[in-house]
């Protein structure tokens, strides 16, 4: 056998190891370092770049005063402490084993097999039955909408919840990013809660506006997540021989970079990596489609994310203000006030810029390509104690407070005039 035929072999084999394997986080600790130079910000970029350091940035360095949440794997310890010690980094150690966080992310006594709740985190196909058993439930109500089909051949599937002809409707995007699984979570907690709450205030906004809702728009990456590696960020699409995917938030066609600059990277092995070209994930192309086909319909965009407590309105790529920034802080700063009622939950409201720079994020392209003109990124719970492994039992609060956040954000957008068709 030639020299071709043996890499053509172990390649083969690796691949099998990576997809079979599932991986475990023992003793992979998170630090928080605290920036408090340009230089400082320099080294912390250099490393989040480089995809063979080995570090995963939980949260990105972006200025002076904001500290960063790094996962370091254990054969990188002393290499990190030498980094810390000779740039002078303060550093705290915020997580000890990543792989506990796992292991109790789960209630310990999980429903049964075709029972669906949210005292527990739930499989990309627990997801598509439970919606199945909603349409059928709901048929009055409840509309199948679909965005294509994923790398894989994944449905991306969603619904439309409309009670009455003529309403303006809400867009939401949920699990972009493969690892925040209490995103789709909670978006199908507000989906039940639209379907069966008494609550007068639900009532109103579930009836009274459209609703267009992807519970899951990166499939691929969160059956990854479930089945092989559960900090699985991105898509899972080809783009070399060992690395795959792309971050589906740096793929959209608005102010795309190929990497180069700042808010992306061109490094196929990166957990920011912008991918070959814009829209070069389907995932990404068909939502956009889809929703240019609404366009006329959708007067809000929402893309939920984890973690840290924000509410981010364009932009993402530039610090000039959006046309109605003043609008957006104080619809904003309506939804962040309501949110706090029901568990002293404390959210920021700002521009995506100010908290890090972002490319080809899908709030932009909804704003700037699109022409909605209200958009915005919830990063929701925590601030850091969990990051992106939330425990199940906080699925609930977090839900909870995000849809009373929705009835205050809706209600200031009917005050300022968003919502007429």
């Amino acid at each position: 056998m030639g020299k071709n035929g043996v890499v053509l072999i172990f390649i083969c084999i690796l691949a099998t190891i990576v997809s079979c394997e599932k991986a475990r986080f023992d003793n992979y600790r998170v630090f928080t370092v605290g920036v408090d130079s340009e230089d400082q910000i320099k080294v912390l970029l250099d490393l989040e770049r480089m995809s063979s350091s080995g570090y995963d940035f939980w949260t990105s360095p972006t200025k002076i005063g904001r500290s960063v949440d790094i996962m370091v794997p254990p054969h990188k310890s002393a290499e990190f402490e030498e980094v810390m010690t000779t740039y002078r980094f303060n550093t705290a150690l915020k997580v000890e084993n990543v792989q506990e966080l796992i292991d109790n992310e789960q209630p310990k006594f999980r429903a049964r097999d075709g029972e669906f709740g949210w005292t527990q985190y739930h499989t990309l196909e627990e997801i598509y039955a439970w919606l199945d058993l909603m349409l059928e439930q709901y048929s009055t109500v409840l509309t199948p909408i679909d965005a294509g089909n994923s790398f894989e051949g994944l449905p991306i599937r969603g619904v439309l919840l409309s009670y009455r002809e003529g309403n303006s409707a809400v867009f939401i995007e949920s699990n972009t990013h493969a690892r925040e699984w209490i995103t789709s979570a909670s978006v199908t907690y507000i989906l039940n809660e639209f379907l069966t709450s008494t609550d007068p205030a639900i009532r109103n906004i579930a009836e009274s506006y459209d609703w267009y809702i992807f519970p899951n728009v990166n499939p691929d990456g969160f059956r990854f997540s479930h089945e092989n590696n559960r900090m699985w960020r991105k898509t899972r699409s080809r783009n070399g021989l060992i690395c795959r995917g792309v971050d589906p938030n740096r793929n959209w066609g608005h102010q795309w970079q190929d990497g180069s600059g700042p808010g992306a990277s061109n490094d196929v092995c990166s957990e920011t990596y912008a991918g070959p070209q814009a829209f070069s994930e389907p995932e990404t192309r068909q939502l956009a489609d889809f929703v240019l086909q609404h366009v006329d319909h959708i007067k809000v965009y929402l893309n939920f994310h984890s973690y840290g407590q924000w509410i981010l309105y364009p932009w993402s790529y530039t610090e000039d203000p959006a046309d109605n920034y003043d609008d957006l802080r104080e619809i904003g700063f309506a939804a962040s006030s309501k949110l706090k009622e029901s568990y002293d939950s404390d959210y920021t409201v700002q521009s995506s810029f100010d908290l890090y720079i972002c490319t080809g994020t899908s709030v932009d392209w909804s704003y700037g390509a699109a022409g909605i003109k209200v958009g915005y990124t919830y990063e929701v719970r925590d601030t850091g104690r969990y990051g992106f492994i939330l425990p199940a039992d906080q699925i609930i609060p977090n839900a909870i407070e995000v849809l009373q956040s929705l009835v205050a954000l809706l209600g200031k957008c009917e005050d300022l005039g968003y919502m007429t068709l």
